[in-house]
């Protein structure tokens, strides 16, 4: 009797501790993200290249939807689709625990020790990052 206890007590952990985690992925605001998050992915930073250059339509965990030959930015939906993979990257309410920002941080900013992209992101100071860690950090 005990051992089914268990089992049900650690099912029960299992689902509603997925449920919640899903709960606070989905916390993060989507038109934040459309209007202030996604630019960034489209912006040119000197000395580098654009985000959507590497990371559309490729096979990591960072990947953006490719944008329509006629158009500059994504539509609703690819957006939407982006959003998608983008809030599996962020930890909401925390951005210092975000892979999202700190991939492309310096790594003497406290970021990743490589990012194929080079360091997007000179220190938590820079404008575009402070925009995505405050979307990060709005989406408890």
């Amino acid at each position: 009797m005990t051992t089914v206890r268990l089992a049900i007590a650690a099912a029960t952990v299992f689902v509603f501790g997925g449920a919640a985690q899903r709960a606070s992925a989905q916390s993060l605001d989507f038109e934040s993200y459309r209007t202030k998050v996604e630019p960034i992915f489209l912006k040119k930073r000197t000395g580098h290249a654009r985000c959507a250059v590497c990371h559309e339509a490729s096979n990591n965990a960072f990947r953006l939807e490719k944008r329509p030959p006629a158009g500059s930015s994504w539509t609703e939906e690819q957006s939407r689709k982006n959003f998608e993979y983008v809030k599996n990257l962020v930890k909401p309410g925390d951005p210092a625990s975000s892979r999202l920002l700190l991939h492309p941080l310096s790594h003497q900013a406290g970021g990743d020790p490589f990012h194929n992209g080079g360091e997007q992101f000179a220190s938590k100071n820079d404008p575009d990052w402070q925009t995505i860690a405050e979307w990060v950090r709005n989406g408890k």
